[in-house]
């Protein structure tokens, strides 16, 4: 989602957006190739709703490498934001193959934003259009994710984690901790690696510890699968929202104002008031209250009848 200040040249209306029939591809996209940027098998979950929403046809380049813009193991550092990550995989795929669509994902765990204690998966996945200068995202959080890891001294607290994370299913990353340990042991999807991997790296460990943690690339994460797969469907949504001036596919959600008055005395409070899109075609906005939202506020939730 793109915040912030918008340009000067713009336009706001409050007449309704234009949905495309969803059996009805934008003409924009229809018999191209899109590229898929993964070396991880995203593309079970991405291309088939690609292929049947926007009737592209789905590739995925050959030696084509995405670990080099960062891993969840930390072996080959991040160093940009999801958004950014996600667009550097969609342009280098372009470059590799010489195609002008091209997407992208990128997953990132850790706590909840509003419940510290709970662990999350946010997905991003990005189209980028070449020949019609788009980047289009959707996005999904979900609490719905395996992610952990632990320091663990044996065998029997190895096999313990597994059964809590859903292995074999799910796989896991071994790697011995101290200095000049072994490497990450990484893809461990039966009992029998399991087993030969920690033993291994309980040995190689000058402390006698391993860390353990859930394989989070989603060949080897089938509950990550499916959270792609659902921010592909917002992407797809997104696509779906027509400018009501140009046309052009992505009339995306940009920013969202707050003030929804208190329904006790009136006052302004933090909730959402106003949802604003916006083309970044031609930059026309629409500004419209969120969907099924109420028209004043909990008193709960304001300042003054609540302080």
């Amino acid at each position: 989602m793109i915040c912030g200040t918008m340009p000067s040249t713009f336009s706001i209306t409050a007449l309704p957006m234009r949905m495309t029939d969803p059996g009805q591809p934008h003409p924009f996209f229809v018999g191209r190739v899109v590229v898929i940027a993964t070396m991880h098998r995203k593309e079970e979950a991405i291309a088939p709703l690609v292929e049947a929403h926007l009737g592209a046809r789905p590739q995925v380049p050959q030696n084509f490498d995405t670990d080099r813009f960062g891993t969840f193991t930390g072996d080959i550092q991040r160093p940009h934001a999801p958004r950014a990550t996600a667009r550097l995989k969609a342009a280098a795929a372009l470059d590799h193959t010489g195609e002008t669509l091209a997407i992208a994902s990128e997953g990132s765990f850790g706590p909840h934003p509003q419940i510290p204690f709970l662990a999350c998966d946010r997905e991003l996945v990005l189209l980028l259009d070449r020949r019609h200068q788009l980047e289009i995202v959707g996005e999904y959080l979900s609490t719905d994710t395996n992610y952990r890891h632990q320091t663990i001294r044996d065998l029997e607290a190895a096999l313990a984690f597994a059964q809590a994370v859903g292995f074999p299913s799910h796989g896991l990353v071994v790697k011995p901790q101290g200095s000049g340990a072994g490497p990450w042991l990484k893809g461990i999807v039966s009992e029998a690696q399991l087993v030969e991997a920690v033993t291994t790296a309980l040995r190689q460990a000058p402390q006698g510890e391993v860390w353990l943690e859930t394989d989070m690339r989603a060949l080897y994460n089938p509950t990550r699968m499916g959270v792609i797969a659902l921010a592909t469907q917002q992407l797809i949504a997104t696509l779906r929202r027509h400018c009501p001036q140009c046309q052009y596919p992505g009339f995306a959600l940009v920013q969202e104002l707050p003030g929804l008055p208190c329904s006790l005395c009136g006052s302004p409070t933090l909730l959402t008031q106003t949802q604003v899109y916006q083309c970044q075609h031609c930059q026309h906005q629409h500004h419209q209250p969120p969907a099924d939202h109420p028209i004043s506020a909990d008193p709960a939730h304001c300042p003054y009848c609540n302080p």
